[in-house]
């Protein structure tokens, strides 16, 4: 009785026929992640979180609020769900660096939105502290409950595809929860026995908030934060990840790749998706120009099977898509407006 759910998975995936075409590819697909409640892959972890904050307050555990540092999709997860469980939600959000409509939806589910002077990171030590000295539950993706929920990503494409594991899966990255949620979903169906082989996963960054990807170029032999710089994909703009152990030993054991792109990739790469009927959002442009810079690279094959996992849905970023079509995105000369 105590489960949180707002009918969340089950989102499409959709064969991207006229844009792998384009790109040399015969094989395309898109895990549209942003046909959710929220608008974001966020959703299937936070019916997992929320549900056993409910169930412990049930049982009696003193929690008096749920809290997350957010970019955007986290916060609007978290205010929806616990608005559902009744119970309160703190946001801390990066002042100016989140969309008009990622900043409403927390307002509008009533969860206390704090807006702060500060980056992802300044939010992330910021919530630590408050939740480690307070009735305060933190619900950030170092929750392993986060990871659970994310998980079923893995287990929804395989089962779209009849049980056949696809040969990649890109996905953006940023505070790095997702790639090690789609690793631990992969492995728990290879337990099971439910397929016998891994896809091959790769992680895309912004450029200009990469630490991942500079780890990788040294084979993962040390990892240092970085500060973040202002990119188009915001809700990627961490520099101090805080799942990136997990994320480093599922790259290694899914002979992963990370790849970086630019503000003028990520930017043309999404609006040439959305030539081809899609509407994709920044992150989701991240790791479609990852896909195109490993193409061109040859670390993957015209023939392979691709899976490109979008976060979130591009209607949350209406400022992007205005800013793109009319010239005024910094540092992108746009090629698909």
């Amino acid at each position: 009785k105590n489960v949180v759910s707002l009918y969340e998975g089950g989102s499409n995936l959709f064969w991207a026929e006229r844009l792998g075409k384009e790109l040399g590819l015969e094989d395309l697909w898109i895990k549209q992640c942003g046909n959710a409640h929220t608008g974001s892959f966020k959703d299937l972890g936070m019916t997992v979180l929320v549900s056993m904050v409910k169930q412990m307050i049930a049982e009696g555990k003193n929690i008096s609020a749920v809290a997350c540092a957010s970019t955007g999709d986290t916060s609007a997860a978290l205010a929806s769900y616990c608005a559902a469980a009744g119970i309160l939600a703190i946001v801390f959000l990066p002042k100016n660096k989140v969309s008009h409509a990622q900043l409403i939806q927390p307002i509008a589910n009533g969860a206390l939105t704090l807006s702060l002077d500060t980056d992802f990171d300044g939010c992330m030590k910021l919530v630590r502290e408050i939740c480690s000295k307070n009735n305060i539950y933190l619900a950030n993706s170092m929750n392993s409950l986060r990871i659970e929920g994310q998980k079923t990503i893995s287990m929804e494409i395989v089962q779209q595809f009849d049980w056949e594991v696809p040969d990649v899966v890109i996905v953006p990255g940023g505070n790095l929860g997702n790639t090690a949620a789609l690793g631990k979903g992969f492995l728990m169906m290879k337990e099971l026995g439910l397929i016998n082989k891994q896809p091959r996963i790769v992680c895309a960054q912004a450029a200009k908030a990469n630490p991942l990807y500079l780890s990788y170029l040294n084979g993962f032999k040390e990892f240092k934060p970085v500060k973040a710089q202002k990119t188009l994909a915001n809700a990627i703009q961490i520099g101090d990840p805080v799942s990136y152990k997990k994320a480093i030993k599922v790259l290694k054991e899914f002979n992963g790749i990370v790849e970086q792109a630019t503000e003028d990739e990520l930017a043309n790469a999404s609006a040439q998706a959305d030539r081809t009927g899609l509407f994709s959002c920044p992150h989701t442009g991240v790791a479609l120009a990852g896909l195109i810079k490993l193409l061109d690279k040859k670390e993957i094959k015209p023939h392979e099977r691709v899976v490109v996992i979008s976060t979130a849905h591009g209607l949350k970023f209406p400022e992007f898509k205005i800013n793109y079509h009319e010239n005024k995105l910094e540092e992108v000369t746009p090629r698909f407006a």
